[in-house]
């Protein structure tokens, strides 16, 4: 990403909403923006493979390993605002674990790029499934939108929730209703 350029456009941007950039609260928020939108849109420059670093071990568990309550904060692709909320991750393993904390890395990877959350749930699962070769995967994600709860309908309190479920969990509806009870949504079948 080219700081200096983004750094140009949001300059032309304050100009073009009303500001003045060169009043002293504005000098710098031009390289503020451009620094604040490397970091947020770095999963762009991020690789999964590097993200996940070998982190891949040989494990006889095959019991269901849930990681909850992920901070997660993502760009809406609609209206460049922040959505945030929570990630929780499930997975049955087939001899393969993953290293904990590679499971919020790859959820950052995704959510690091202008989203919806629908995909980001489905990227976070279908990674998970490619990097351990899981008997099951399962995301569930409960998103404050600020697309909605500041412009638009103004609806401060909604809470979206998507899910993707994969292999076991998608298949079998036992599998799928302990995932959902783990990490706190009613499992109905």
């Amino acid at each position: 990403m080219n700081k200096q350029r983004v750094a140009k456009l949001i300059k032309e941007l304050l100009v073009e909403i009303g500001e003045d950039p060169s009043r002293e609260g504005l000098l710098k928020t031009p390289a503020r923006v451009a620094a604040a939108y490397e970091f947020l849109t770095s999963g762009y420059r991020t690789n999964i493979k590097t993200v996940i670093n070998n982190a891949v071990f040989h494990a006889e568990a095959n019991n269901m390993v849930v990681l909850r309550n992920i901070e997660v904060f993502s760009l809406c692709e609609h209206h460049m605002l922040p959505f945030f909320g929570h990630c929780h991750i499930g997975y049955i393993p087939k001899k393969k674990v993953i290293g904990v904390s590679k499971l919020a890395r790859i959820m950052d990877c995704h959510a690091r790029r202008l989203q919806i959350q629908e995909r980001l749930t489905a990227q976070i699962a279908t990674d998970l499934m490619k990097a351990i070769g899981a008997e099951g995967v399962g995301v569930v994600m409960e998103c404050r939108h600020l697309c909605m709860v500041m412009r638009g309908v103004e609806k401060q309190e909604s809470v979206m929730t998507t899910s993707s479920v994969l292999g076991s969990f998608h298949n079998d509806a036992a599998t799928r209703a302990e995932f959902l009870s783990l990490v706190g949504r009613s499992g109905g079948g």
